[in-house]
């Protein structure tokens, strides 16, 4: 029903028209889900299920988040949120964005060139318009997969990063070695060699973490297990790369 109902609503909805129902949308579809087995530890939402998408996925009817972003956000207040912090988040998710828009005891940067996020700021992450050391977190969340030149990218968010600031890294990753092929170029080849049209690469955790090193970042790879039916419906399996400039 949700994946029916998205898809309509694409079709006649212009996107800023969309971004701005959203959240009514939202609270109407959480009357069907309410209930005490789970929760969302984004906006507290207690449900009887999680939206299960397409791809296995479960979504909060509530707020819209998916797993990968609650556990973000699981691991921002427990480890960084504090008060007058500067963050650049690329790409926010629309839910996690409403959030930290509104803390007025942060300073708090969304930024988007695709048009399909939240944002303030169009940045090039492998040109950004920013002064040195100007940022205390960088998210950089499901991002670099999509950047030909990672290592640019990487450089600029270092650049940008303050000395003892945080740089939170997620991918999509696979064992063994990065795979990469500059030469495949059509969406047709992306979507079969990558697992999405506009991927350029999938990354293994040590290749990225190496690549990381390797433009100045100190790597902490973190990895998280959860049971298969857990309250706030996390990935059973999950890995995030936290930076930090030394």
């Amino acid at each position: 029903m949700y994946n029916n109902l998205k898809q309509i609503l694409k079709g006649i909805l212009p996107r800023k028209a969309l971004f701005q129902c959203e959240p009514f949308l939202h609270r109407i579809l959480y009357l069907f889900y309410k209930g005490n087995k789970y929760q969302c530890n984004i906006c507290n939402g207690n449900l009887r299920s999680f939206i299960v998408l397409a791809d296995g996925d479960k979504l909060c009817p509530k707020c819209g988040s998916i797993s990968r972003n609650r556990r973000l956000w699981g691991l921002l207040k427990k480890e960084f949120i504090r008060d007058k912090i500067t963050i650049l988040d690329f790409s926010p998710s629309r839910c996690l964005y409403r959030i930290l828009e509104k803390n007025n005891s942060i300073t708090y940067i969304g930024s988007d060139i695709s048009g399909d996020f939240l944002s303030e700021k169009q940045y090039d992450i492998t040109k950004i318009d920013a002064k040195d050391d100007s940022f205390d977190l960088i998210i950089c969340y499901h991002i670099l997969e999509h950047i030909e030149n990672d290592i640019k990218a990487m450089k600029e968010i270092y650049r940008i990063l303050k000395k003892k600031g945080s740089c939170i890294i997620q991918t999509p990753f696979k064992e063994g070695d990065i795979y990469e092929n500059p030469l495949i170029k059509t969406e047709t080849e992306r979507l079969k060699h990558f697992g999405q049209k506009d991927h350029v690469r999938v990354y293994s955790v040590d290749g990225l973490a190496l690549r990381l090193s390797d433009c100045g970042f100190k790597t902490d790879i973190r990895y998280f297990e959860e049971s298969s039916d857990n309250e706030f419906g996390l990935n059973i399996r999950e890995t995030i790369l936290v930076c930090s400039k030394q």
